[in-house]
């Protein structure tokens, strides 16, 4: 069912980084049990702040699939594809670019955020201005009800919803609409149909929500509708034109409560991050040569684990007793740092241990990587071309 349909991408940036997995990717393992999802690379949104430089793209896409395998996501529980492979959200893309105003992507937050924070780099260009707006075809065109975002990527959401009602009310005028969408109803069977019928009026004439969700469940439960027939039906529920694109409703993400190294977000660029496939001396090290509470100059010294980034990984990798272990011995000087910091070195070995055991026969054999990309792609690209379908003849650019 569409509506319960995830779809999140990635920008392949490079190798994926612990914040990545606690932020992102172990949310996306949980969902791919729990419903039909979608995760993509997004290369060409790549391309919005590194168009001079494309260099890496490729090798990051390749790197940034392994590490997804790595961390869990099944692709027999879940599609995996490359966005460029998948032609069709160019389209969608610029198809809606002909009627959004221009005023909606100047307005975005992160919009002037993102020049200031980039200020190094020119881009004064139509591809970061419009990123919001390929952002929103990658979901639209898979009918997608859910993307998973941070608090921050709210009104990203929030504008795809608005482009859809846009879209739908612009172009969702089809000829004898009410007719065809009272002969889907009837597809329904004569017992539902009634009740569709019924629920309709008492959402329209009374307001009733119950009903309009009781009515969408029972259209999405529906074995006997096409796809274009539950749109239909869809639409004449809500009393509106016929649903082309579907709203996304925004699925909050708990933000990653994995700092970097010392102390600040975990990132690449400030050089304290620690890699999805690390090798084990590396983590060791920087682990071990962490900043501390400035305050433990000296063994001796009593220390505040509030004051110190290793306390930050431990409420991640460490049970209770330990954590109790840890600010006892902190603030008593009963511990040293080294010995601080030896619980979340066996935490992360433990967490990529398995990682790195999933990883190794991608890593060995990149060819499996490229066959479940394959199948990915194909199977991305047979919904999309589903869509598609529909936004052209709505808009009258299917030449028969």
């Amino acid at each position: 069912m569409s509506s319960e349909r995830v779809v999140s991408g990635m920008r392949p940036t490079g190798a994926m980084h612990l914040g990545h997995y606690h932020g992102a990717l172990k949310n996306w393992v949980k969902m791919q049990s729990e419903q039909e999802c979608l995760f993509f690379v997004a290369d060409w949104h790549a391309l919005t702040t590194h168009y001079d430089d494309p260099s890496i793209i490729e090798t990051s896409t390749w790197d940034m699939l392994i590490d997804w395998l790595a961390a869990g996501i099944d692709p027999s529980k879940a599609t995996l594809f490359i966005q460029s492979q998948v032609p069709e959200h160019a389209e969608l893309h610029l198809l809606l670019s002909m009627a959004t105003p221009l005023g909606w992507l100047e307005r975005v937050p992160t919009y002037k955020d993102q020049q200031e924070k980039l200020a190094d780099r020119d881009l004064a260009t139509y591809g970061f201005l419009g990123y919001p707006l390929l952002q929103a075809a990658d979901v639209l065109i898979y009918r997608a009800g859910h993307v998973p975002v941070g608090e921050d990527q709210v009104p990203h959401i929030e504008m795809m919803r608005e482009l859809a009602r846009r879209f739908n009310h612009l172009y969702g005028r089809e000829k004898g609409f009410e007719e065809k969408a009272l002969a889907a109803a009837k597809k329904l069977g004569g017992k539902q149909a009634k009740l569709y019928s019924e629920l309709r009026l008492a959402y329209q004439e009374q307001g009733n929500h119950e009903a309009l969700e009781q009515g969408k469940a029972m259209i999405d439960n529906a074995q006997s509708l096409s796809t274009v027939d539950r749109e239909r039906l869809s639409g004449y529920l809500e009393g509106s034109r016929k649903r082309i694109l579907i709203e996304p409703q925004a699925r909050l993400t708990e933000a990653s409560k994995l700092p970097g190294l010392d102390g600040q977000k975990m990132s690449k660029s400030y050089g304290n991050a620690i890699a999805l496939r690390e090798d084990k001396d590396s983590i060791i090290k920087k682990v071990r040569t962490m900043p501390t509470d400035p305050a433990r100059v000296r063994r001796t010294d009593p220390g505040e684990p509030e004051k110190c980034p290793v306390w930050q990984l431990h409420k991640v990798y460490s049970d209770d007793d330990t954590k109790d272990w840890v600010l006892k011995g902190c603030r008593s000087a009963g511990i040293g740092c080294l010995e601080c910091k030896q619980p979340v070195i066996d935490g992360i070995l433990k967490e990529q241990e398995p990682m790195r055991e999933r990883a190794q026969k991608y890593v060995d054999d990149p060819s499996l990587v490229r066959a479940i990309v394959a199948d990915g792609c194909a199977k991305a690209r047979a919904l999309a071309q589903e869509t598609m379908r529909e936004v052209r003849d709505a808009m009258g650019l299917h030449y028969r």
